[in-house]
Order: C-alpha cells, then structure tokens, then sequence
C-alpha cells in the first residue's frame, strides 16, 4: 500500500538522495526551498506530502546519509581490535570526506554551518546524531577494556571523543579543499596516540 499522502509520480528515495547533496552543499539555513525542489524535481505541494516541512526533510536526508554514506563507521566496529576499529573508522572517513563524486566534507558537519534560523535546532539535531556514533564507539572500546585490549586505565569516552574530535576536525579541512593524502596524514599522527599503536602507524597506499 503507497505510503498516505505521497504523491505518485516519482521516485521518493531518489529525490530524498538529491535533497541530502542540496543541504550537504549549502547547509539546512542556505538550502531554500525552490533550491531544494529543483534539485528533487517536485514542486512544493509533493514535497511537503512526501516529506513533509523543510526540517522534517532535513532530518530524513540526515537518516539517508547516516545509512548509505556512513556505513564505513558501523563495518569499522566489527574489527577485531580496539586499534583496528579506530584506524578503519579514520582511514575511511578521510576517504569518504574526500569521494569525487560526493561534496566535500561532511553534511553532519556541513549541514549546521550559519545555522541559526531556528532558535539552534538543527545545531542540536546534528550535535546529538554526532553523538549518539561517538557513544556507539565508546561501547565498542569500553568492551576492548573489559577484554584486556586495550590498557585498564583507558576512558572510552575520552578515546572516543578524541577519535571523532579529530575525524570532525578533518570534516572542516575537506570542506576547505584539503587532498585526501593530508587527511591520512593527520591520522598517521593521531594514530600514534591510540593505546596498541606502537607508536606508528601506516598510510594506505
């Protein structure tokens, strides 16, 4: 049965994809409605049946990258180390922040820049959907304590923080036109920090 109230017409996941490089590109404030609609190719009336208002699409389009552009963070727990998962969760993003065919950066980043329409809602939204990845990285590493991977005395909260602290920072730096070879060299340094490194680590080819 058709989702009630959608339109018929077109394609909504499609449009929704659209709509997510729309924000990712100009943010929640600069992304307008007739940009937003032109790039879904809908006109307003389908997209506030099929979406319903700007903030709800904005919170869609955010689900949608969260599931097909944030997948790399979700494989990168099930390594088998504490070390392995901070280095694959990393390595992965500087590629992501720097894909030719996607814009640059970050929308969980990008998306609340010059935010400020909205009593700081959108910065709330994206602030916690940041958070809740770095509370499911605090999980995996407070288990790698339990295991004895990693030191008894490590906060997997703090390592957690500092892991998204520098993937964030690298956010910033890809949106700026950063090469994706500076990207990973700042992990390289920040690898060496990571309890189980050696104090080395190694740039993907």
């Amino acid at each position: 049965m058709a989702e009630r109230g959608r339109p018929r017409g077109f394609d909504a996941d499609a449009a929704l994809d659209r709509a997510v490089e729309v924000f990712w590109r100009q943010g929640y404030e600069g992304a307008s409605l007739s940009d937003l609609t032109e790039a879904m190719g809908i006109n307003r009336t389908s997209m506030y049946a099929a979406y319903g208002n700007k903030e709800e699409l904005f919170r869609r389009a955010v689900a949608r990258y969260a599931e097909a552009d944030m997948a790399y963070a979700r494989d990168a727990l099930t390594r088998p180390t504490a070390y392995a998962v901070i280095e694959a969760f990393l390595r992965a993003n500087a590629d992501a922040l720097t894909r030719a065919d996607r814009p640059p950066g970050c929308l969980s980043v990008q998306g609340g820049l010059a935010e400020g329409g909205d009593n700081g809602h959108i910065a709330g939204f994206l602030a916690e959907s940041r958070l809740a990845g770095e509370r499911a990285l605090a999980d995996r590493l407070a288990r790698a304590v339990t295991e004895g991977d990693l030191p008894p005395d490590t906060d997997p909260l703090d390592l957690a923080r500092y892991v998204m602290v520098v993937s964030e920072g690298n956010a910033v730096h890809a949106a700026a036109g950063a090469a994706r070879a500076a990207l990973h060299a700042t992990v390289d340094i920040a690898l060496r920090a990571v309890p189980g490194s050696g104090g080395e680590a190694t740039t993907p080819a």
